[in-house]
């Protein structure tokens, strides 16, 4: 059910919800947060997908806000209040959950927080996504400020090594990025070879680590960042430049090796440990609506996340 709502307020989408859920009976009743995306206007219905698809394990209220189109924005310009249209989706058309889509005047959209505070549920958590553009300091950005989790997306970006690095600069607990959700298939068979390779828990010595990828790939950095700090040493861990993220290589202080390598445009890695067999890994990319689920399991700060920025990114040499 798609139910659109032109020139309207924020508090009249708010009274159609309530009169849609005493129609349809305990509509938005089990919603446990809402979650509110800041979206450019092309971006709204990949928004609304991935979101769509964690409400399935994350049932939520799901707000959209995009800016109104310039003919729109115009012709409204003559208004003696902010021009806002709006649309709600209900049913198959919103998973587990319900959508709002806001569009709205750019300068509404400064103060996203108010815009949308007659949306949130109450005595739900809320949690602030920028799928596109980041703010260069979400927890200061407007809707940032009240929401427990931060989400933005560095590979999104203009340039992405560059916001990587700003996302650092600013982290606070409850910043997270989609680049580091995308990096757990990585980070689990890797974790388990380097428990393999220890002896009573104790590593050899490392002489050197180099992690594969592309040159403009945060994803490649955050790897990289994080092998620092498993390992602890050595002090820095080189970037190679190959087109896609392929491979790491921990090289020890006895000669031996630890490779986990994956093919363009396989599913598949081959990982091999000292003193055994090489063996296949299922490391498929991972989309971003599965990522953007896995983020909303843990309304909490990620501590090893934030050590990664924090710590471990400086420790990475440039390409």
């Amino acid at each position: 059910m798609i139910i659109d709502l032109p020139d309207t307020t924020a508090g009249a989408v708010a009274r159609t919800l309530v009169d849609l859920r005493d129609r349809y009976g305990a509509m938005a009743l089990s919603r446990v947060l809402t979650l509110v995306a800041h979206a450019d206007r092309a971006e709204v219905e990949d928004t609304i997908a991935a979101a769509v698809h964690a409400s399935h394990e994350h049932p939520l209220r799901v707000v959209v806000a995009t800016e109104t189109d310039a003919d729109r924005e115009r012709s409204a310009g003559h208004r003696d209040r902010p021009h806002l249209d709006a649309q709600v989706r209900l049913g198959g058309d919103a998973g587990a959950g319900d959508v709002v889509v806001l569009w709205a005047e750019p300068w509404l959209l400064e103060d996203l927080a108010s815009l949308v505070m007659p949306l949130l549920l109450s005595d739900a958590p809320v949690v602030a996504w920028w799928p596109g553009r980041a703010p260069q300091v979400p927890a200061q950005a407007s809707v940032g400020q009240i929401a427990a989790l931060r989400i933005t997306d560095a590979a999104a970006g203009e340039h992405p090594l560059a916001t990587i690095r700003d996302l650092a600069a600013a982290y606070v607990p409850g910043d997270a990025d989609l680049t580091w959700g995308r990096l757990t298939l990585w980070r689990a068979a890797l974790a388990g070879a380097v428990d393999a390779v220890a002896t009573d828990g104790v590593l050899p010595d490392v002489d050197d680590i180099e992690v594969s990828g592309s040159v403009d790939s945060p994803s490649v950095d955050l790897l990289a960042a994080w092998l620092a700090i498993r390992l602890g040493r050595p002090a820095k861990v080189r970037r190679v430049p190959v087109p896609h993220l392929s491979g790491v290589v921990v090289r020890f202080a006895d000669d031996t090796e630890l490779r986990l390598e994956r093919p363009q445009s396989s599913d598949l890695a081959h990982l091999s440990v000292p003193g055994q067999p090489t063996r296949p890994v299922a490391l498929a990319p991972r989309d971003t609506p599965d990522c953007l689920a896995e983020e909303l399991r843990w309304l909490e700060p990620d501590g090893v996340y934030g050590e990664v920025l924090r710590q471990g990114l400086p420790r990475v040499i440039p390409t």
